[in-house]
């Protein structure tokens, strides 16, 4: 079940590997049993990998969110409305660590808990059960940042495919003030390494310059000569250097750029990616005299603040269809990729003539080293599955190489086709998965990067299962499709290749 993607993604990176998490203690990475309405199951990454999982009241856990994520001395205004806020993003994600076993985690992937304080107890006191709705019904989809670095940011310019709801504008904000302001030096062996931990391909990093901005005056993307792919948006940019070299380093896209002999300079203003509520902007309106309602109106327009008595979760224990893993960074394009997956899920589903299986779950990888260390394969793979998972490359490369659609498809095929498969050769299974597999309304659309003879061999199993090069993986792919197809043009259907 593997898919290339081109063999000028490039060499595995060897350091800076970033822990992933085993799957919890529920066993084989299914998900446990959901909390109880007006709780939430926490997970606690471990030193050796894996999670600890604690159950705790959702005030509670709010109150230990908004110690973790306020401003320091932030006023009670600013607490209750970032505690709103909280609940809200707490129960519109409550989904998001399905795959391992519980609800949402402690870290900055999810939202950061800290020791409660008599002032954050008071906060989730003040606002208990209250959450920020659409249309006076559905749970809104929020976000929030440390700063917002003076002008809040749409979702789409910070995640691909994202919705842009009225809600989430991009506005000038004179709380925040631009600040901080910050700083950093990074030397060109440093890009590189973050760069090729995230997938790109080359051994050189020649230059990196801005090629654009969004219209808030962010870096939207970059050229980065030598690598493959050459672009990246500024949002990868700075995913790719927090995850190898640390978070501090690009703290936000607001930045300019110099390249000096071996090093890059950045400076830039803003902590975050400054969609929806920002917390230093929140905690100056607080101190100005604004209410909390006040502070949620402007950061969220047209949002409506429940009553205590609304039902917090009842609904967002239900367990997803499809079920995505996703690293910090990524998560802002959950909503898209969840759209696309099932969609695409459907379409193959009608075009094979079967039923849609209940639960798939798809595992993205932040690096190619997590993603070779997972799955035993190499890095010129793009997917694989493994214990009832489907695990991918890091999202940046496949949206940057175009192939995200053709790699999901590829994999959802082997889902809804591998059960008739069983005792047949192996190049049945991928050449169904190429064939079937392309991006378009046509099935056959999206074929192989090297092109098969009609009459060439079909590979043999080993030859898929442990392709020894990106290329040979390539003929093989292309040559299981050329056998499959030809079975087809014969007349049969697709569960009688053999």
């Amino acid at each position: 079940m593997l898919l290339l993607i081109g063999a000028a993604i490039g060499q595995r990176a060897n350091d800076s590997r970033i822990a992933v998490a085993a799957a919890p203690s529920a066993g084989g990475g299914s998900a446990a049993a959901a909390a109880p309405a007006g709780q939430l199951r926490v997970g606690t990454l471990l030193p050796g990998g894996g999670y600890s999982i604690a159950t705790l009241p959702l005030e509670t856990y709010v109150a230990r969110v908004v110690a973790g994520e306020a401003a320091r001395d932030s006023p009670p205004a600013a607490l209750e409305a970032l505690a709103i806020t909280v609940r809200t993003f707490a129960l519109a994600n409550r989904g998001r660590h399905h795959a391992d076993g519980f609800d949402v985690c402690d870290q900055t992937h999810c939202q950061v808990l800290r020791p409660a304080t008599p002032a954050t107890d008071r906060a989730a006191a003040a606002t208990a059960g209250r959450l920020l709705l659409v249309h006076d019904t559905s749970i809104a989809s929020v976000f929030y940042s440390a700063s917002c670095g003076g002008r809040t940011e749409i979702p789409s310019a910070v995640w691909p495919g994202a919705d842009n709801p009225s809600y989430l504008p991009s506005h000038r904000d004179d709380a925040c003030r631009g600040t901080p302001a910050w700083s950093a030096e990074l030397r060109s062996s440093d890009l590189l390494r973050a760069l090729r931990a995230a997938g790109f391909g080359g051994g050189t990093l020649r230059d990196v310059r801005i090629v654009s901005h969004t219209a808030s005056g962010r870096v939207a993307e970059l050229r980065v000569a030598g690598l493959t792919p050459d672009r990246v948006s500024g949002q990868d940019l700075r995913v790719a250097v927090g995850r190898t070299l640390g978070w501090q380093h690009i703290k936000s896209t607001v930045f300019d750029l110099q390249h000096k002999g071996d090093v890059y300079q950045f400076s830039g203003r803003g902590s975050g990616h400054g969609v929806g509520l920002c917390v230093i902007g929140s905690a100056r309106l607080a101190a100005e005299g604004r209410s909390a309602a006040d502070i949620l109106k402007r950061y969220f327009p047209g949002l409506h603040i429940s009553s205590s008595a609304a039902p917090a979760d009842a609904a967002a224990a239900a367990a997803p269809e499809i079920v995505l893993a996703l690293p910090e960074g990524d998560e802002g394009e959950r909503a898209a990729l969840l759209k696309q997956t099932l969609q695409a899920r459907d379409e193959l589903a009608r075009v094979l003539d079967v039923a849609a299986p209940g639960r798939i779950v798809l595992r993205f990888h932040a690096t190619t080293d997590e993603y070779e260390e997972a799955t035993t394969q190499p890095w010129f793979t793009s997917a694989a599955s493994v214990g009832g998972e489907l695990h991918l490359l890091p999202l940046v490369v496949l949206r940057e190489r175009g192939v995200l659609d053709r790699v999901i498809r590829h994999e959802l095929v082997h889902v809804l086709t591998d059960f008739e498969f069983a005792n047949r050769p192996l190049w049945v299974r991928e050449g169904a998965a190429v064939f079937f597999g392309g991006a378009g309304s046509a099935p056959v659309a999206q074929r192989p990067a090297f092109k098969a003879d009609a009459r060439a061999s079909c590979p043999d199993d080993r030859e898929l299962r442990f392709p020894v090069s990106a290329g040979a993986l390539s003929n093989a792919h292309a040559r299981a499709r050329a056998c499959f197809a030809r079975q087809i043009e014969a007349g049969r259907t697709w569960r009688d290749v053999k």
